[in-house]
């Protein structure tokens, strides 16, 4: 099979996503895998939406804790840093109001948080000979890697900043006879004190008794498969199944289930603790995040979401036009709002034994 080459200038994708190329050749296989580029000299119009939609889609299902954050992006232009706003509570009012006189009026009491967005990316080299021989279409399956990269990367952002949170509790030591031992540090915790419907229920009383405002009527945790897999095993009947929904175009992204008044969202991506930061013995620790409305806030500047950028052979220090390059770079901050409006459920797991390596 003949290659042909076009000399093309790879431009902008389009708004908010971004494929930058300097003067070059890329190869084009001339088979149904190939990548199609316009004759013309430019990426096609179908090929912008394609990586696009390549880079968006596969990334988005990576972005499990971004979902229920308080959102406020900062306008291009306007600085790396955002402050939120913590309105807190007013006290009650419980002094009878006197016929014609005008009480004291209250004061709002507003406390700042600030947030500073960094930025985060990578990249792959493509050599000449890997566009020459590859069978795949290798510029589309670089992205569909560095979108999940990117997905993966951004969510454990998000991540790593609420799971810092103050409230915490630990599922008891459950023994054969059903006794339980309270536990009160994670290094005491064992593969036997897996997460029950009791804790989700307790749980769910911690946010209440909080006045953590909902998600539309229910609490939000996001879950390990093996922990949901051991709660499930507790559930029995108790468990609703996203199939028995009244209506399913309300499922959350991961969503796999409700119990107790909160929504369970499923996620490889839920934290792990192993080694000297795990449980007795270095028994593989796993948090399940408990989550009311408003808890935590993400941000990045308009316009520099997931950034795709693709770089043809001849970029750079290249003179023998033998390298290309496809990477992403992105713009991320996440910060605690209402400590109260989260909590944190550390449990060990049936499957602690087989987890070696923190996420």
């Amino acid at each position: 099979m003949t290659s042909k080459f076009y000399t093309i200038d790879l431009q902008l994708f389009g708004a908010g996503e971004t494929v930058h190329g300097t003067e070059g050749y890329v190869n084009a296989n001339d088979s149904e895998r190939s990548v199609a580029y316009s004759e013309a000299g430019g990426l096609s119009a179908e090929m912008k939406t394609f990586y696009d939609k390549t880079l968006i889609e596969l990334a988005g299902p990576s972005l499990v804790f971004d979902q229920f954050a308080q959102k406020r992006p900062i306008p291009k232009g306007g600085g790396k840093s955002i402050e939120f706003r913590k309105f807190n509570s007013l006290p009650k009012a419980l002094t009878p109001i006197t016929e014609g006189v005008t009480p004291s009026a209250s004061k709002l009491s507003v406390v700042p948080v600030t947030a500073t967005v960094d930025q985060y990316g990578d990249y792959v080299e493509l050599t000449d000979m890997i566009e020459l021989t590859s069978v795949d279409p290798i510029v589309v399956e670089a992205t569909k890697q560095l979108a999940d990269q990117a997905g993966r990367t951004i969510d454990t952002v998000v991540r790593n900043q609420i799971m810092g949170g103050t409230n915490v509790c630990y599922c008891p030591l459950v023994g054969a006879d059903g006794s339980e031992t309270e536990i009160t540090l994670r290094n005491q915790l064992t593969a036997d004190c897996k997460l029950r419907v009791k804790d989700v229920f307790r749980a769910a009383a911690m946010l209440k008794a909080m006045n953590a405002p909902t998600f539309d009527g229910s609490y939000v945790a996001v879950i390990h498969p093996y922990v949901a897999y051991d709660l499930m095993q507790d559930a029995k009947g108790q468990w609703l199944d996203i199939q028995k929904y009244a209506d399913p175009a309300a499922i959350l992204k991961g969503e796999i289930g409700t119990l107790g008044g909160v929504r369970f969202v499923q996620s490889t991506e839920a934290k792990i603790y192993v080694g000297d930061e795990g449980g007795k013995d270095g028994t593989a620790v796993f948090c399940t995040l408990f989550i009311g409305a408003n808890a935590y806030g993400t941000t990045d500047i308009a316009g520099g979401g997931i950034e795709h950028i693709v770089k043809q052979k001849g970029y750079g220090n290249d003179p023998l036009n033998q390298r290309s390059s496809v990477g992403w770079k992105a713009t991320k901050v996440a910060t605690r709002l209402v400590e109260e409006y989260m909590l944190r459920v550390e449990s060990g797991s049936s499957f602690s034994a087989t987890v070696t390596e923190e996420n």
